[in-house]
């Protein structure tokens, strides 16, 4: 038992199994709010025609032997409920064979949701929530001490995010290697956030500070994880840090919140002993024989499956955020290989006038989370997850990536569909859809400081072209 049990690490899997908890929650409840209108029944990319056409081998999922849009609402809820349980403590005094099955019944349904989520689940943190939530399956109760091999396959994981985007950045775009990246990367990230715009006007020697620690965070750290106590807390610590400023500036969904519940398992019990008031058990049960196998057997499954991921970090031509296999069990991570020097947005108009003439009045659709109304504040939305409007930002990069369900969307607004409708701030025609649907194409950038004390504005904008022309539900 002395091999098997992690001494000292009992409040660490604590914290662990409740931030999991957390963030799967978050992720639950994410797909039960936009799954009608994005991957429905009479969704912009219904699951049934994925189905149809992608193998249970190629994309292993529930979905694939029975799918309803309330089967698949069920499937949902029922994660937002076990996730909520498990965060509130529930799970902790459970028998070890119900723990490790009520972990178990999370992964299936959330990888479920994922293999068939096509491109709206096509992020680096859905696969990292596959894989550490399979490994969470074999950590065990609150009443029995800790598996250590899973503890350092968590740390494994977390070294692979860090390094990896730390490398991706280094082999990258220039700016990350001179140091300016920041100069841009507030600004034209995906989604900012209500402190990017102050974020985006700090110093530039501020910011070329910021890479320099980013990249001593990101190449250096990781491998200080593995070593004795207090080194790996103290790494994980400042991982943390890191994590937390890139919260405060930008939405990023919860890989930000994850990777840092990640790092919160390695921290030593005596560091949490001062800041909870939670005391481990003078006893712990042991870990059975049969238990004690199974972890062997998964260790040695993430040794293996570990040579594709270790073979990408070595590449010269390493790629961001790839599974190499379809349960997701061991991937590889990285963001921001490149960092955009501008900011392109589409605006989609609406209008009744039929035809829409030089005087026809287009009205503009309004989304919850991306910029679009110059005035408006960019809001706080991670960990939650707004699908369609990252999807619109990857839309104004690139139309071509966009186009095989960005038309899809504009029919939908067209046909007045109301599961669509929900996932936008504004419908700017409430009674009935428009006639005609356009897109324009606009470059946004931060207003200056000046701007924004003489106007209130947030972004200013400038069109740059046509992005789609204007089409009727028959087009």
């Amino acid at each position: 038992m002395e091999w098997f049990g992690a001494d000292g690490y009992w409040l660490s899997t604590l914290v662990f199994q409740r931030g999991l908890a957390l963030v799967y929650l978050v992720a639950f409840l994410s797909a039960a709010l936009q799954f009608r209108a994005l991957i429905g029944e009479h969704g912009i990319t219904p699951v049934p025609r994925y189905t149809s056409r992608v193998s249970f081998r190629r994309s292993p999922s529930l979905f694939h032997l029975y799918y309803s849009d309330r089967f698949f609402a069920l499937v949902a809820w029922t994660g937002v409920v076990i996730s909520a349980a498990l965060l509130f403590g529930m799970g902790d005094d459970l028998p070890l064979w119900a723990h490790m099955a009520v972990w178990a019944l999370l992964w299936v349904l959330y990888v479920s949701t994922v293999n068939v989520g096509q491109v709206w689940y096509g992020f680096g943190w859905e696969s990292l929530l596959c894989e550490v939530g399979f490994l969470a399956i074999f950590l065990g109760p609150a009443t029995m001490e800790p598996a250590l091999l899973v503890l350092l396959a968590l740390r494994w994981v977390l070294f692979r995010v860090e390094f990896g985007a730390g490398l991706i950045k280094l082999r990258g775009d220039p700016c990350w290697r001179d140091l300016t990246c920041l100069y841009y990367h507030h600004e034209t990230q995906p989604m900012p956030n209500p402190l990017s715009w102050y974020s985006h006007h700090l110093p530039k020697p501020l910011h070329r500070m910021e890479v320099a620690a980013n990249h001593v965070t990101q190449l250096v750290l990781p491998f200080l994880l593995f070593l004795p106590q207090p080194v790996a807390s103290v790494a994980a610590i400042i991982m943390i840090v890191t994590q937390l400023w890139l919260v405060a500036s930008g939405n990023f969904a919860w890989l930000n919140v994850l990777t840092i519940v990640i790092a919160l398992s390695v921290i030593a019990d005596g560091v949490w002993a001062k800041l909870l008031p939670v005391s481990p058990p003078t006893e712990l049960d042991p870990a059975p024989t049969w238990f004690q196998g199974v972890v062997l057997a998964v260790t040695a499954l993430v040794l293996v499956l570990s040579y594709w991921p270790v073979r990408n970090l070595l590449s010269r031509t390493q790629v961001m955020n790839r599974s190499f296999e379809p349960l997701h069990l061991v991937n590889t991570y990285g963001a921001f290989g490149a960092v955009t020097r501008e900011r392109y947005e589409v605006v989609i108009e609406g209008t009744r006038d039929d035809p829409p003439g030089p005087g026809a009045e287009w009205r503009e659709y309004e989304f919850k989370g991306k910029p679009g109304d110059v005035t408006r504040r960019p809001p706080q939305v991670a960990p939650y997850h707004l699908r369609l409007d990252w999807l619109m930002w990857f839309a104004a990069l690139s139309p071509a990536y966009a186009e095989p369900w960005v038309r899809r969307f504009v029919a939908k607004l067209l046909a007045g569909d109301r599961a669509t409708l929900k996932l936008l701030r504004h419908n700017p025609f409430p009674d009935s859809p428009p006639t005609y649907v356009r897109a324009w194409l606009y470059r946004y950038r931060f207003t200056t400081p000046r701007e924004r004390r003489d106007t209130g504005a947030w972004w200013h904008r400038e069109p740059s072209g046509r992005y789609l022309p204007p089409v009727t539900l028959s087009d």
